[in-house]
């Protein structure tokens, strides 16, 4: 709804401190991959920004892109962010149901047009007019085609409102497409990931907030910001791989050394993701952490490339095709290394013996 209130008074009005406001602006400045000078900019622009009406709307989809979000303690960004925007209408998390709850959303749009942010979670149906999801008896198609016409910018969160995620797999019954299969001419953003992370989602409202326009993108659509890396690039298991130490199985000596998990299926060096350095449940984790390989997730039609515990072995799409053979050729200079250096402690160790034997005879 309306609201006359800066930012910077919503925060002051909250007991939020100038120490404590200006390390979340050095905060999401490094979140964002903003040199330090850009802090004083940040802390002035969200002095006096507004405070912008959010409408979210989620379609084919398992509530995990809610449920993340949901994962944020104060004082986190998460928490500074989500306390001073208006989210104007999420079905799951707003009071108001039924009649109220879309009357919220109809007066959100008209007192906003033009300048509310539309955030997507889920996939859309397309089949058969759209009727396989509906809202208020609306379906979810002639919903996003409605709110997005008045929508200063779109932000797709998660792989399906991205690229269709697990309802857009092969055969697809329902015809499920992401929100740039529908939308056109609007600014839009994909924030993928199954689902994705928190302080990512977040990062992206703190740069719109900031400077009112979306962050710089990748080819698919997806903030350089936390996408700009692959899973490999980042991985703290990496060492290993260029040791050609893998882990063959969950539980062999490697897995339990902590081994690189390629050969055991990690998508890491295909997939693209703040994973191994944001983390999730306060940068407490992430799967290959946990023990487990990337599945790779933020990608599109992740669900149809192959098994998730197969080794990365056919090229996928032209980008796709060159980090393959990249990482295949790493995993193979990688093992001849590994092997090399094996054969090398081997002859060393047998030459240290023959030695010591050859002592005690007095030879």
């Amino acid at each position: 709804m309306k609201d006359d209130q800066t930012l910077g008074e919503r925060l002051r009005e909250s007991g939020i401190s100038r120490r404590g406001f200006l390390k979340f602006c050095a905060t999401t400045a490094s979140m964002m991959a903003l040199p330090p000078s850009m802090v004083p900019a940040i802390a002035a622009a969200l002095e006096t920004a507004r405070r912008p009406s959010v409408i979210w709307l989620s379609f084919q989809e398992c509530t995990g892109c809610t449920e993340s979000l949901t994962r944020s303690h104060a004082p986190t960004v998460e928490g500074l962010i989500f306390d001073h925007i208006s989210l104007d209408y999420h079905h799951t998390l707003q009071a108001a149901s039924g009649e109220a709850a879309e009357e919220a959303r109809r007066i959100a749009m008209e007192e906003n047009h033009g300048n509310y942010l539309l955030i997507v979670d889920g996939s859309i149906p397309q089949k058969d007019g759209g009727v396989y999801s509906t809202i208020a008896g609306i379906t979810n198609l002639a919903m996003l085609e409605e709110v997005a016409e008045g929508a200063a910018a779109i932000v797709a969160i998660g792989t399906c409102a991205a690229y269709g995620g697990l309802p857009h797999a092969n055969p697809n019954p329902t015809g499920a497409a992401s929100v740039s299969d529908i939308i056109s001419g609007k600014p839009i953003l994909n924030v993928s990931g199954c689902p994705p992370i928190p302080t990512v989602i977040t990062g992206v409202l703190a740069h719109y907030l900031t400077f009112g326009t979306l962050p710089e993108l990748d080819h698919l659509g997806r903030p350089k910001a936390f996408f700009g890396n692959s899973i490999h690039d980042r991985c703290y298991r990496r060492p290993f791989y260029e040791r050609g130490q893998f882990a063959e199985t969950f539980d062999d000596e490697g897995a339990r050394k902590g081994w690189c998990l390629f050969k055991l299926g990690c998508k890491g060096p295909t997939t693209y993701n703040a994973c191994a350095t944001e983390k999730w449940n306060q940068h407490t984790s992430f799967p290959i952490q946990a023990g487990h390989g990337c599945i790779g997730c933020s990608e599109p039609d992740f669900w149809d490339r192959g098994g998730f515990y197969d080794a990365l072995s056919v090229p996928t799409d032209d980008a796709g095709n060159i980090l393959l053979g990249a990482a295949v050729a790493g995993a193979a200079a990688g093992a001849a290394v590994g092997l090399m250096n094996r054969k090398k402690q081997n002859t060393d160790t047998r030459a240290h013996e023959k030695v010591t034997v050859d002592d005690l005879n007095g030879d």
